[in-house]
């Protein structure tokens, strides 16, 4: 880790950090001039044709899912569900680490472990409970020398503004809408 001493900081701070901590200030500025334009919607697509694999894409990144052949599936990439944890897991160990550069404090590294408990047979329509999980348990290890109540306190502050790991926890609105390809062509009801 190749660090740097500036004349304010007593320690010193990873180089890599600074130039996070520097990125993302840039960015709080933008943001501070107009904070309406930091409202924004991201379109997601996915498509399944034969059997269960699924393409997925936003912009220029793609990814692949599918189910085991247990499922009917042909494993072709990993599931939905593992994609779901993998961005609780991201959004969490990257959301912490960026506020620990931000505000200078170093942490070496920061690992985040998710379990989540379901009833599989919700799944299927044979239980009464939700196929959601039933539980999820989120266990951060951060690797640093800085004061534990003070890693405490940037790892609440992190969890409270991340978007993936307050998905998670807290209830929001979802909607859904059902087009059928026959539907395009056809003329609108009278």
């Amino acid at each position: 880790m190749t660090m740097m001493t500036s004349e304010t900081d007593a320690k010193p701070t990873p180089v890599r950090d600074e130039v996070i901590r520097q990125a993302q200030t840039a960015v709080i500025e933008r943001m501070r001039q107009d904070l309406a334009a930091a409202c924004n919607t991201l379109v997601t697509t996915g498509r399944i044709e034969d059997g269960l694999t699924c393409h997925a894409s936003q912009g220029k990144f793609h990814a692949t899912m599918d189910l085991g052949p247990g499922m009917g599936g042909d494993a072709a990439g990993p599931s939905p569900g593992f994609f779901a944890r993998a961005a609780i897991v991201g959004c969490v160990s990257i959301g912490v680490k960026m506020m620990a550069a931000r505000e200078g404090l170093v942490f070496r590294s920061v690992d985040v472990t998710i379990e989540c408990d379901f009833d599989d047979a919700a799944l299927m329509g044979l239980s009464p409970r939700t196929a959601a999980p039933l539980e999820s348990r989120i266990r951060i290890e951060v690797d640093t020398d800085e004061d534990r109540a003070a890693v405490r306190s940037l790892v609440d502050r992190a969890l409270s503004v991340d978007p993936w790991y307050l998905a998670l926890r807290d209830a929001q609105v979802v909607q859904h809408e059902i087009h059928m390809a026959a539907d395009a062509g056809a003329a609108p009801a009278a």
